[in-house]
């Protein structure tokens, strides 16, 4: 499958299936799932990147456990909306992920994931050794929560 724009993406994902986000990191990959009516995101785990083939099967018994029928990939513009050499490495990884994979992709936006989950995290006082545990899997589900959002405004 290709990765779509919104609203082709949109026809091409299974009804009352579940989604899954990743913010796709140079360590880690962090994993959240929305529920099968596509309105609530949840962060699910961190997967400590290791080689390629390796990061796949994993993703693929996520895959398979929470019957996913679409990926929303966080896309790491830069600031100005250009995109830089971090696109290109998600850009690779989402393609060989689609090679073994056939499922649609939806690229998200996620310029202020990390802001957007940090601040709430800072203001509970939350220490920062706890805050970097959670941050990944958190930016995942901010990523989903913004595209199905969205998704729910185009049903």
């Amino acid at each position: 499958m290709p990765i779509f724009k919104l609203d082709e993406f949109l026809l091409n994902i299974l009804p009352k299936k579940r989604l899954l986000g990743i913010d796709p990191g140079t360590k880690t990959l962090g994993i959240a799932v929305s529920n099968s009516d596509w309105t609530i995101a949840s962060p699910v785990t961190t997967i400590k990147r290791n080689k390629l083939k390796s990061d796949i099967s994993e993703l693929i018994t996520i895959f398979d456990k929470y019957e996913i029928t679409g990926l929303v990939m966080g896309w790491p513009l830069n600031m100005d909306g250009s995109m830089g050499p971090r696109c290109d490495s998600v850009r690779d990884f989402t393609r060989s992920l689609m090679d073994v994979v056939d499922m649609p992709v939806l690229l998200q936006d996620e310029r202020m994931s990390t802001m957007a989950i940090e601040k709430p995290m800072i203001f509970s006082d939350m220490s920062r050794k706890k805050r970097k545990s959670r941050k990944d899997y958190l930016a995942a589900s901010w990523i989903l929560q913004t595209a199905l959002d969205v998704l729910q405004k185009k049903m």
